[in-house]
């Protein structure tokens, strides 16, 4: 990085700061999507190289030229290029295992079953007794990327007290699709790319609560006939499962409420103890589904293809409906094949009777996340497609190239599966 600032400053010195910022990004981009190195980045420039309009002009089209073929006013997003190796991952080829180092305990809940259950499960564990994670983060000073990065090291058993249940937090104009939030629990042990989860940078581990039966108490007070409500949104529902024994507790509940649907999304294969639960049939259990390659380099620690396919062929058996997500699809060349592929193999292994729904939603995310997802993720593809402000100021694909996503996928899934619920997520209504 220093080397193409050091470029920039050098073949730009008239522009003044945010011009150089701009055109250090830039180049930065085009070099990393093409592989070549920056100063090839610079050919066919226009002579004049002090004209600023003109060489962001011919540098805009080449990085994003679909969407610029399709519309002069694009909107990047062109932020400060700022990577240090230090907040790079480390991903660990053998897998991962889930050993915090430190389980703090607010003291309201230093004696309770899930305590005593990280005693037994965690022996080697420090055992830490904090007044709230309020004030430990309070006292923790800045967040950073490198704190995100260790996350999985701290376990916060905590006593929730306010925030229960939400509606889904949808994006700003796009259409709603009814769904709440069961919000029990924050933080996931999984390292997927493109996850909103590493916005919270501040989120000093994972944090699970530990009067679940408060929520049932509250509950009556939120419930409405025929709801549709989850969790996975802030956490995969069950990748911790074997430990926390959530699902246990809310399949249980949730059958003494039968006029509600209620959904375990996740990426895991973990369903033991819903395979020895019982259930009522208004329990959906969902998984997120992308091609092999997809996931390999972009889902780190998640369960492979075959086994979320599989996990989800073992709760059909086991009297459930499932549903699955295919979201966020990610655009690349190629990606037609594969996701027609992906379309077959689920039908595949689960008849269509079975599902209860299906949503498509395409990669989206706030634009400080890209800063994020670079720093952590260094040699990530995703990022190198063509992704700009959209109608809710996230980084989308152009309207166009969603469309046609959702067009062919809608047309593979009911190409095999006529009757089946489909639904768009985070998406504005009338897309064409």
């Amino acid at each position: 990085m220093t080397g193409l600032k050091s470029f920039v400053e050098r073949q730009f010195k008239r522009f003044g700061i945010n011009k150089k910022r701009e055109i250090t990004r830039l180049l930065f981009e085009i070099s990393k999507k093409e592989a070549i190195p920056y100063q090839k980045s610079c050919n066919n420039l226009p002579i004049d190289q002090n004209n600023y309009h003109l060489i962001k002009t011919q540098l805009l089209k080449r990085r994003f030229p679909r969407a610029f073929s399709q519309n002069n006013r694009i909107k990047p997003y062109l932020p400060k290029l700022e990577i240090k190796s230090a907040n790079r991952v480390k991903i660990k080829q053998a897998g991962f295992e889930f050993k915090p180092k430190n389980i703090y305990i607010e003291e309201e809940v230093y004696k309770c079953s899930m305590t005593d259950r990280f005693r037994r499960l965690f022996p080697e564990s420090n055992f830490i007794r904090i007044k709230s994670i309020k004030t430990y983060i309070k006292e923790k000073g800045s967040p950073s990327i490198s704190y995100y990065n260790n996350r999985c090291n701290n376990v916060f058993i905590v006593k929730e007290r306010f925030d229960f249940f939400k509606k889904c937090p949808c994006t700003k104009s796009a259409y709603f699709c009814g769904y709440h939030v069961f919000n029990l629990g924050f933080g996931c042990p999984y390292e997927c790319v493109y996850c909103y989860l590493q916005e919270y940078t501040n989120c000093p581990g994972i944090i699970l609560p530990a009067n679940i039966e408060r929520f049932f108490s509250q509950f009556s007070k939120y419930k409405k006939k025929g709801m549709r409500i989850g969790t996975g949104e802030f956490t995969d529902s069950l990748a911790l499962d074997n430990i926390t024994q959530y699902s246990t507790a809310l399949t249980d509940f949730f059958s003494k409420n039968s006029e509600i649907i209620f959904e375990f999304k996740t990426k895991s294969s973990n369903i033991s103890n819903l395979l020895n639960s019982k259930h009522k049939g208004n329990i959906v259990i969902s998984w997120s589904l992308n091609p092999p390659d997809i996931i390999e380099e972009n889902e780190f620690y998640t369960a492979p293809l075959p086994e979320r396919l599989s996990s989800a062929a073992a709760c059909v058996k086991a009297g459930y409906k499932v549903g699955f997500h295919f979201d966020p699809m990610v655009y690349y060349r190629g990606w037609e094949t594969d996701y027609e592929g992906l379309v077959n193999r689920l039908f595949d292994n689960i008849p269509a009777r079975h599902i209860a729904w299906i949503s498509i939603g395409s990669l989206r995310f706030n634009p400080h996340l890209k800063i994020i997802i670079e720093n952590r993720f260094p040699e990530n593809r995703i990022l190198d497609e063509e992704l700009l402000l959209g109608f809710d100021n996230k980084l989308r694909y152009t309207d166009k190239i969603r469309f046609t996503m959702y067009k062919n996928m809608l047309y593979w899934i009911k190409k095999r599966a006529k009757g089946v619920k489909v639904y768009l997520c985070m998406e504005k209504s009338g897309i064409k």
